[in-house]
């Protein structure tokens, strides 16, 4: 049997105030979830400005161990609330790396 599943995008550009970012993507997320979406994807990195370019250390201190990280703690709460999937990615620290 097969299944049909809405899936949405978002590309948009992003500063860097995180929780400005959390904010604006909320409502992108709020919207597909609205029109039907199922399976919401974020930008890539949304919590800032793309920086994977290049490597440099200043992003480093952007970075949060993912159960912590302020993009997971904001979402995982609205994808319940909507009943939708959010996979997201995140700058993630480890340990001390």
């Amino acid at each position: 049997m097969a299944r049909t599943i809405d899936v949405a995008a978002i590309q948009t550009a992003y500063g860097m105030d995180l929780a400005a970012n959390i904010r604006k993507t909320e409502g992108f997320i709020r919207h597909a979830a609205a029109r039907g979406a199922q399976v919401i994807l974020p930008s890539e990195l949304f919590q800032g400005p793309y920086f994977c370019v290049a490597q440099e250390e200043r992003w480093f201190a952007e970075a949060h161990p993912w159960r912590e990280h302020p993009c997971v703690t904001a979402l995982a709460p609205l994808a319940a609330e909507l009943g939708v999937v959010l996979p997201i990615s995140i700058f993630e620290r480890e340990g001390p790396h």
